[in-house]
């Protein structure tokens, strides 16, 4: 009571803190007539004079109302858009490094220009994020306009460009892009073995466009690059027919994790069929033996039973292409994880494609957090604020709108059945079509759209279906969803990035209807015509109410509903919205509460009969609540185990920077190779045992295969004050001479690079399967959890002695290839072109860790070549020919992976052939 007594008194805390930036608005807004009265070239020459205040010590914050200003008064005469006090108000929470909750419609756009601008001055580069191609292209053309006009640079950061292109466009001031594809460049540059080749600079500020999308919904899965592995096509469809015989009781379904068991009676039944099949080792099905054959099962269990075709997925092209669950948008290229996607195509009966292995990964939680500056805007974030300053430390503003809402949001209407439902919606979109008034109508999957869709014809009313099946007339269906009588069926309408404007869209009908007509007095007079008549068309549809938003169903976000309705009722337009619900939606059938249920089947609800009350809400919003709760939850779990990789992947990173840097490393080499010694004299000869516990058999061993040394080590043992530090010593120095005398024999500037090359290779190498090792505990150590022992504990344990393990091995690996080496005479031999056909290409990928689920959000459809990444490495590999002798490999500069099997037909892996380390003399 106390509290809504203050509350009305004093305000909420976030009126407050927008209204204490009044102050700063008054001062943007008292500049304006001195900077109206600059001339263009005056105008223009802002940016230098306030960098060289800037030079001088000037603060950006004290920069803030002149440079708000200057961006204002060049938007009016760029863009033809001058902005409000609100806008102003966004540009300021903005630049404090924050989030702006921004209703649809109040020109987010243009708000980012403020804080962009700003901190663009410092040289320093400013990213703006968006989350798909479309709306980083379009707001780098549009917006660029206006920082170009001011003297700044711009550059957009797209799929498959090069990497001239991609370094151009990041050292320019402003870099427009998407999530994936800043966090994917940032893998490929540290992938790449000189620093000329890496494409970013250091981080410094960046803004991201629709955040929560960004930043809640996608970072649920870390992105990854990966290569392909071995194929196991025939395996995955013979597995999915066992699977497609299985019988309903011999497995449990669980929807809400999509994670599958079986029963006792299906354990039994399923080990009969692949021994029958021939696909178990052993007779147990859970023996160590069948734990690939398991996990196959596994996957292509989850496929047939978890993933709908034109839900999760559609098949075009003969291919299996992903649906995002947040867009409706298809995801050409990307590829769930861990089998699964092969499983689906092959109970699709589509061309297998390889698995793929992980070369590197990041989530979005830790990628973006290396920004020292980090701000966001979006139409919904108040429900996640929790979450955003939990894991990202960013406070959310929440911008009142520059007109009233009148939009009118009404109760949901509560159904039986689905048909029921259906009926009622194509009923009441007639009904509201009848009278003119546009429909904007949101589902879930493609499925219900084209459900909805025979149910409108039926009807007779016209309409269009925006989903992943019309994904390339986008933005003309959403542009022209204002218009009078329009009825538009939308998969999602998150980040859609185009309006609706009432009575229609000037710029896409001037591309639709004047598009070949020249530019002349013909042209004025006919966009003056379509200017006319849009604006007769939007009072019509003003007088019919505005736009109707109906969802046919609640989403399992709450930030979703409102994005939905947030398209309605913008910049004070009048306007409707409503929900449709049944006991079959997939929120009430999965995480209503059982009482939802048997109250509603209690009240005797009668076939077509609809309800809405406070309670069903209030319901479904608990409902709603649960499941954010429980994917927030997987997503701090995901968190916390990229955690524990994020800090190793930092000290790898740094090493590969540092290598890359150094003019030589022979002294890293040296400390490596006394370390692998000390390991090897450590293991045979431990620290205070006595000569006669010592292994000598595995030390001469060890180091012959690890230094390709025969020492006098008997004669040593001859002597009694031997003590292990002494065999360590002379093993040390001995090794040392045979580097010098190898050395000696060639040019130093070449074996500096050679060094340089082969290191950054063999820790590329290790910590590729390092990450491959940390996949497997990731997916094995919640079992754990039986022994009463926390799994994230578990898993920091064991990956920091992996970790070791992996470094262990790195110096090792190192020692071996230098000490082993033999100086090659002979020339390399051209290598035929034919040999380089089919090398394998990497994919990029945003897969979940746990389920294997993809959920990109930007489907580029780009692999990179494997022979993109050998170039970019730059390394000098090299081979054993006959009878030992080392020459030169003949394919060192033709980027072959070091898993393919080797060029020469020998049948083994490169690696194990012409792939070991040499040089030429």
């Amino acid at each position: 009571m106390m509290k809504s007594l203050m509350k009305s008194i004093f305000g909420s805390s976030n009126e407050r803190y927008v209204a204490s930036m009044q102050k700063l608005v008054s001062q943007v807004n008292a500049l304006e007539d001195q900077i109206q009265a600059l001339s263009d070239e005056e105008l223009s020459a802002q940016t230098e004079k306030f960098r060289r205040m800037l030079d001088e010590g000037t603060k950006l914050d004290d920069l803030l109302p002149e440079a708000f200003a200057t961006v204002r008064e060049a938007s009016v005469r760029v863009l033809g858009l001058r902005h409000f006090d609100v806008q102003i108000v966004g540009g300021i929470v903005l630049h404090r490094g924050e989030i702006a909750e921004m209703r649809t419609g109040e020109g987010k756009t243009l708000v980012a220009t403020l804080a962009t601008y700003l901190n663009a001055l410092e040289g320093k580069g400013v990213h703006v994020v968006t989350v798909n191609d479309y709306l980083a292209r379009r707001d780098a053309e549009s917006m660029g306009q206006l920082y170009r006009f001011l003297g700044l640079t711009t550059g957009v950061i797209v799929p498959n460009q090069n990497e001239f292109e991609k370094r151009d466009a990041y050292n320019a001031d402003i870099t427009y892009g998407t999530n994936n594809e800043f966090g994917f460049d940032y893998l490929r540059d540290n992938m790449k073995h000189e620093r000329s080749q890496m494409t970013q600079r250091p981080f410094n500020y960046a803004i991201v466009d629709e955040v929560d999308s960004i930043l809640i919904d996608e970072a649920r899965t870390p992105l990854i690059i990966s290569g392909p592995t071995e194929d196991k096509s025939e395996l995955y469809v013979q597995i999915d027919a066992i699977v497609q015989d299985l019988d309903d009781e011999w497995y449990e379904a669980d929807e809400k994790t999509k994670n599958i068991t079986w029963t006792e009676e299906g354990t039994d039944a399923i080990e009969a069929k692949l021994s029958e099949a021939g696909l178990l080792e052993t007779d147990n099905l859970y023996d160590v033996e069948n734990t690939q054959v398991v996990h196959h099962l596994d996957q292509a269990l989850k496929a047939n039973i978890m993933f709908k075709r034109d839900t999760d997925y559609i098949v075009k092209d003969d291919k299996v292409v992903i649906i995002d669950e947040f867009t409706g948008r298809m995801m050409e290229g990307r590829r769930w994880s861990n089998g699964l996607h092969q499983a689906v195509e092959a109970k699709e009966g589509v061309k297998i494609e390889p698995e793929n292995q992980t070369m590197a990964s990041i989530t979005f939680q830790n990628y973006f957090r290396m920004y020292p500056k980090l701000s966001g805007m979006t139409g919904t974030a108040a429900t996640e604020a929790s979450e955003f300053w939990d894991i990202y430390k960013l406070n959310v503003a929440e911008i009142p709108t520059n007109k009233p809402v009148t939009r009118i949001d009404e109760d949901d209407q509560f159904y039986k059945n689905t048909m029921d439902k259906f009926q009622a919606i194509a009923k009441s979109i007639r009904e509201h079509n009848d009278k003119g008034q546009p429909v904007l109508v949101g589902t879930v999957s493609i499925e219900k759209s084209e459900l909805l869709s025979r149910f409108l014809e039926q009807e007779g009313v016209r309409h269009e279906v925006l989903n992943a099946r019309q994904h390339e007339r986008e933005a003309h269906i959403v542009a022209q969803a204002g218009r009078i009588g329009a009825v538009t069926i939308a998969t999602n309408m998150a980040g859609r990035g185009t309006d609706i404007q009432l009575g229609g869209n000037l710029e896409f009908r001037m591309e639709d209807e004047l598009s070949d007509m020249p530019e002349g007095p013909e042209r004025d007079e006919a966009i003056a015509r379509i200017k006319q008549e849009i604006a007769e068309e939007k009072q019509r549809v003003l007088d019919a109410g505005g736009l109707f938003v109906l969802g046919t169903e609640r989403h399992e976000s709450r930030r979703i509903d409102n994005q939905l309705r947030g398209r309605s009722g913008r910049q004070g337009d009048p306007g409707l919205s409503r929900f449709y619900l049944c006991l079959e939606d997939d929120l009430l059938r999965i995480f209503g509460p059982d009482t939802l249920f048997s109250r509603m089947m209690n009240s005797n609800l009668e076939d077509g009969e609809a309800i809405g009350s406070k309670w069903l809400s209030k319901a479904i919003e608990t409902a709603q609540k649960k499941v954010e709760a429980r994917n927030y939850e997987a997503r701090k779990q995901v968190v916390q185990y990229d955690d524990v990789m994020n800090d190793q992947r930092k000290v790898i990173y740094e090493q590969r920077a540092e290598i890359m840097d150094s003019e030589a490393v022979d002294d890293v080499v040296v400390d490596m190779r006394h370390d692998a010694i000390n390991s090897i004299v450590g293991e045979a000869c431990p620290p205070g045992s006595y000569p006669e516990q010592w292994d000598i058999a595995t030390l001469k061993e060890r180091v012959e295969e690890v230094l390709g040394l025969n020492p006098p080590i008997d004669d040593w043992l001859e002597e009694d004050t031997l003590e292990p530090e002494i065999i360590e010593e002379r093993l040390q120095a001995e090794a040392d001479r045979e580097m010098e005398t190898k050395i000696a024999k060639t040019d130093p500037q070449r074996w500096r690079s050679f060094e340089k090359s082969m290191l950054l290779q063999k820790l590329d190498f290790q910590w590729k399967e390092h990450l491959a090792t940390l996949d497997a505990l990731r997916q094995v150590v919640w079992l754990r959890a039986h022994a009463q022992k926390q799994p994230i504990n578990e898993y920091k344990q064991e990956a920091f002695g992996l970790f070791e393990r992996m470094l262990d091995t790195l110096r090792e690996d190192v020692t071996r290839e230098l000490m082993t080496l033999r100086i090659a005479d002979t020339a390399p031999e051209p290598v035929p072109a034919e040999i380089l056909a089919g090398l394998p290409d990497f994919l990029t990928g945003h897969i979940d860790p746990l389920t294997g689920l993809d959920n990109s959000n930007d489907g580029d459809g780009s692999e990179r070549r494997a022979a993109e990444f050998g170039a970019l490495a730059g390394s000098v590999q090299a081979a054993a020919g006959p009878g030992g002798a080392f020459v030169e490999d003949p394919y060192a500069d033709k980027n072959v992976s070091r898993n393919a099997p080797c060029p020469c037909g020998s049948g083994n892996k490169y690696k194990h052939c012409h792939g070991a380390i040499s040089i030429r003399a």
